[in-house]
């Protein structure tokens, strides 16, 4: 373990080299932080935490620069998550309810984010396999045509054309629609498939093809892998943070390409706190030079997706998290809501 000290000086250390961008020497912690040490004794303590591997050397330099070990113990044992302001957390809540639907809550948070922390932000639309049914639309548009309307507790809304085998009367629709949603309204969608199984026999024979297709094109609307959807904005943010790539910045682009990579590195939605996924602790080896900040996002207390940014490990970690765990509350509130 490192003595209260030495870790007082890698906080001074990580702070000074995110805000200046440039190697840190003995000197200039001393002149800037009051450690209560001269800097000779400062000197040995960021020679002990060079040979633990906490800070390096780049090239020549005089100054040191935290390594991936050093940011991951600042993270986990120095740095507080910084809270919003009360103007930064009204203007959040503004900005994002005038949102008018679930895709409009989603490229707001995307903006949001990417301007407040001034890295990529990432955000993954809600799950379906975590939402809950919020109610079941069907409308007659023919007679033997039916538009399914699905809505979720997330506000997400999916729409289905059903080509029904017979003609199907607005009677027996309505009958249908008010018996579907008596079973599945405020169900997790999980559990539908159990609970309308045995529904086409409540209807006359003539109608139950009618039920079983209309039933049939819900489970498919379901189990659809459009829950892998992500929303990703301000790439263009990584270009001021060139020379924090060692060679270049492709490969990160390359990766912030590839969304089921981008969906590894947020995590389980189900791990709601905020996690912090720094340099080569990131499996793709394209984002080695990368941190990533992630927290789940919901309604009702529970994550159904996880919302993020990716930056340069030389990051302000307090701010960034922050940021990420206040837009995330906001976003559940307005989903919450909606």
């Amino acid at each position: 373990m490192l003595s209260e000290r030495r870790l007082q000086v890698l906080r001074a250390i990580v702070q000074d080299y995110v805000g200046t961008e440039e190697p840190v020497g003995s000197k200039a912690l001393t002149e800037r932080h009051n450690l209560g040490v001269s800097p000779a004794t400062v000197r040995n303590d960021m020679a002990a935490l060079e040979d633990e591997g906490f800070i390096a050397q780049p090239h020549t330099s005089a100054g040191r620069i935290p390594t991936d070990k050093g940011y991951r113990l600042f993270v986990d044992k120095l740095a507080g998550v910084k809270p919003m302001t009360a103007p930064e957390r009204r203007a959040i809540q503004n900005f994002l309810e005038g949102s008018v639907d679930l895709d409009d809550v989603v490229a707001r948070t995307v903006r949001l984010l990417a301007q407040l922390t001034r890295q990529v932000a990432v955000v993954q639309y809600p799950s379906l396999t975590r939402s809950t049914v919020r109610h079941v639309e069907l409308l007659s548009l023919a007679p033997a045509r039916v538009m399914l309307v699905l809505i979720t507790d997330t506000g997400r809304v999916e729409q289905r054309m059903v080509d029904c085998p017979a003609p199907f009367g607005e009677s027996a629709l309505a009958d249908l629609r008010a018996r579907l949603n008596s079973r599945v309204a405020g169900r997790r969608f999980a559990d539908v498939p159990k609970l309308v199984e045995d529904l086409p026999d409540a209807f006359e024979p003539e109608d139950r093809g009618t039920v079983s297709t209309v039933l049939s094109t819900l489970l498919e609307t379901l189990v659809e892998e459009n829950e892998e959807r992500l929303m990703i904005g301000g790439t263009a943010n990584l270009t001021r943070f060139g020379h924090d790539f060692p060679f270049t910045i492709r490969p990160v682009l390359e990766a912030l390409e590839e969304h089921v990579v981008l969906l590894k590195l947020l995590g389980e939605a189900k791990d709601p706190g905020v996690t912090v996924r720094i340099g080569h602790e990131n499996a793709h080896e394209g984002l080695n030079s990368t941190s990533v900040v992630s927290v789940g996002y919901g309604s009702g207390g529970e994550a159904v997706a996880k919302l993020g940014v990716v930056g340069p490990t030389r990051m302000d970690y307090p701010g960034t998290m922050g940021a990420v765990r206040a837009v995330a509350r906001y976003v559940g509130q307005i989903l919450a809501e909606s």
